[in-house]
C-alpha cells in the first residue's frame, strides 16, 4: 500500500484522508492540536459547547456526495437540520429575514423593497446558470496554464463577471443599497470587501438561496469528527497532539515528516492541510522555496481576520439562529477592515444563537452565543492586548442597541475571546488571516497554490489556501481534487 501522511486534521485533511483510506491507501493524519477539526473544531466552556470557526453549512448535497464516494450515508453520521429562515439581516432602519423559499423571499422583497423582486428573480435565474458553468472549474485542478484554454473554462468565461466587482454585479439586479448588501455580505466568507471581491462570487449568496443552510446537531464540528470516524473505519490512523515540525526532503522530493516529538515518519506522498502560508514559512527550511519563499509570501494578499466572542449566558434567546448586523456606514467599516486597517467604532457583527435550533449546546434555559466581528489581520499592527476589552464592549453595546440581544452582559456565565493575535499564535493562522490567502483574480485558479504543489515533489495541498479556495464547500472540493490526482499519479489501488 502507498503510505500517505496528512498534516492537519481540518476538514480538508480529513476529507482527503477519508477518501484515500477508502481507496486502500495507508493513511496517517498528524494534528498539532489535541482535538479534531482545526478551525472547524469545537471546545467546551463549562457546560457550553462552541464551534471555533465555521457555523454556516451550505450546499449540503456536496457533503452527501462526498460521503457517497466512500460508500457511507451522511444520515448515519450527522443529524442535519435545515434552517427554514436562513438568517436575519439588521440595518439601521430595516430588518429582513432571508429564506430559501423563493415565493416567500420574493414576497418579502416586494413588501420591503418594491420593484426589486424582479431583480431577485433575475438573480436566481442567472446565478443558477453561473454556478452550473463554474462547477466544473471548482471540481477540477487548475495547475497548468493551458487549463485556462480547457473547454470547461471557455464555457464558463462569459458568466464569470471578471471585469466587475461583486458589488457591481449585485447593483445590476437591485436598486436599494441595503438589498445589494444583503446579497454581497457573503464576500466576508472569503475575508474580502464586496467592492473588491470578483463578481464571480455572486454564486455564494445564490448557493444559500438555492440550496439552503443546514445545522448539524452538536455543531458544525460534527462534520470533521464524522470524517475522522470514517477514516478510522477504513484503517486510517489519526494522531492528535502530534504536530509536524518540518517536511523531510531529498532535494525537492518530500519523503515524509519530522514530528515535534522527534519521531520521523516516512511516506510516499504528503498532504498539507495546515494554513498555507504558515506551513510554507514554518515547515520548510529557508532557501528551499522560490515562488513561495518567506519574502514573497509577505507580499501576497491575505483575508481579513475576525474578533471572536464565545459567551455562555443563563438565558434562552428566542431570536434567529443566525443574525447579521450591518454597520451604519458599511462601506467605511469594510474599508477600515481591508484598506486603512483600523479598528472600527461601528463594527458589523454576526451572532449565532444556535440553541434555538440545537439545545444540546447549552444547559436547559441557557444559550451558547457565538459572536464575530470582522477586523483587520495582524498586518495592521493593532495591539489586541490593549484593545480587546474596549472592542468587546463596543460589540455588546451595538448588540444591545440594534438587536434583541439587549442584556448579554448581565447573564454571562462563561466567556472566551479570540483575537487575530490568538488566531496566529494559538491556531497557527498566518498573520491571523482567518480566511487564508485573498481571492483576488491574481490569486485564483492557476494563480493560487496548486493542489499538486508546484514547488515540491510528492507534496499536495488541501484547504482554503489552494484551488478552488476558502469556505467549507470549496475546501471539500479541494480534497476531492487532490485525492483524485494522487490516485491518478500513484496508480490504481485496490479498494478495501
Amino acid at each position: 500500500m502507498k503510505k500517505i501522511a496528512v498534516i492537519g486534521a481540518g476538514p480538508g485533511g480529513l476529507a482527503a484522508s477519508m477518501l484515500l483510506a477508502a481507496k486502500g491507501y495507508d493513511v496517517e493524519v498528524f494534528e498539532k492540536q489535541p482535538y479534531i477539526g482545526g478551525r472547524n473544531g469545537s471546545f467546551q466552556l463549562g457546560d457550553y459547547t462552541f464551534d471555533i470557526g465555521p457555523t454556516f453549512l451550505s450546499m449540503p448535497q456536496l457533503v452527501e456526495e462526498l460521503f457517497a464516494l466512500v460508500r457511507r450515508n451522511v444520515d448515519d453520521y450527522l443529524d442535519l437540520k435545515e434552517l427554514k429562515d436562513m438568517y436575519e439581516l439588521i440595518f439601521d432602519d430595516k430588518k429582513l429575514i432571508m429564506t430559501r423559499d423563493e415565493n416567500v423571499m420574493r414576497a418579502r422583497i416586494a413588501k420591503e423593497f418594491p420593484g426589486n423582486e424582479r431583480g431577485y428573480e433575475q438573480f436566481m435565474r442567472e446565478n443558477k446558470m453561473k454556478l452550473d458553468k463554474m462547477t466544473p472549474i471548482l471540481q477540477n485542478p487548475m495547475d497548468r496554464m493551458r487549463d485556462y484554454l480547457s473547454l470547461r473554462v471557455l464555457k464558463a468565461l462569459p458568466h464569470l463577471s471578471l471585469s466587475k466587482s461583486l458589488y457591481d454585479v449585485l447593483s445590476s439586479y437591485f436598486t436599494d443599497e441595503r438589498l445589494k448588501l444583503a446579497f454581497t455580505f457573503q464576500s466576508k466568507y472569503l475575508g474580502m470587501s464586496p467592492w473588491e471581491c470578483p463578481g464571480a462570487f455572486s454564486i455564494l449568496s445564490y448557493m444559500e438561496h438555492a440550496h439552503g443552510i443546514v445545522h448539524p446537531i452538536g455543531g458544525l464540528n460534527q462534520l470533521p469528527k464524522a470524517m475522522a470516524k470514517i477514516t478510522e473505519e477504513y484503517g486510517g490512523r489519526i494522531h492528535l497532539g502530534k504536530g509536524v515540525k518540518e517536511l523531510l526532503l531529498e532535494g525537492k522530493k518530500v519523503t515524509g515528516v519530522l514530528l515535534e516529538t522527534g519521531e520521523t515518519v516516512f511516506a510516499d506522498e504528503v498532504i498539507i492541510n495546515a494554513d498555507f502560508a504558515h506551513a510554507m514559512t514554518k515547515l520548510v527550511k529557508p532557501g528551499v522555496l522560490k515562488k513561495y519563499s518567506k519574502e514573497k509570501l509577505e507580499k501576497k494578499k491575505y483575508s481579513c481576520s475576525t474578533f471572536m466572542m464565545y459567551v455562555g449566558v443563563k438565558k434562552r434567546y428566542d431570536l434567529p439562529h443566525h443574525t447579521i448586523i450591518f454597520a451604519s456606514d458599511y462601506k467605511k467599516n469594510v474599508e477600515e477592515i481591508t484598506k486603512t486597517q483600523l479598528l472600527s467604532k461601528d463594527p458589523s457583527i454576526y451572532v449565532q444563537n444556535a440553541c434555538i435550533t440545537d439545545p444540546t449546546l447549552a444547559p436547559e434555559g441557557k444559550s451558547a452565543l457565538y459572536i464575530l466581528a470582522p477586523v483587520p489581520n495582524n498586518m495592521s499592527g493593532i495591539n489586541w492586548e490593549e484593545n480587546k476589552r474596549a472592542f468587546r464592549n463596543v460589540i455588546l453595546k451595538t448588540l444591545a442597541e440594534k438587536t434583541g440581544f439587549t442584556d448579554i452582559e448581565e447573564h454571562i456565565e462563561v466567556e472566551r475571546i479570540l483575537t487575530p493575535q490568538q488566531w496566529e499564535q494559538d491556531l497557527f493562522v498566518y498573520e491571523g488571516a482567518t480566511f487564508n490567502l485573498g481571492h483576488q483574480l491574481t490569486q485564483m485558479m492557476y494563480l493560487r497554490p496548486h493542489n499538486r504543489f508546484e514547488e515540491l515533489d510528492n507534496c499536495w495541498l488541501v484547504g482554503g489556501g489552494t484551488h478552488p479556495g476558502s469556505g467549507l464547500p470549496t475546501i471539500l472540493e479541494s480534497a476531492k481534487i487532490t485525492s483524485r490526482l494522487i490516485e491518478e499519479t500513484t496508480g490504481k489501488v485496490v479498494s478495501v
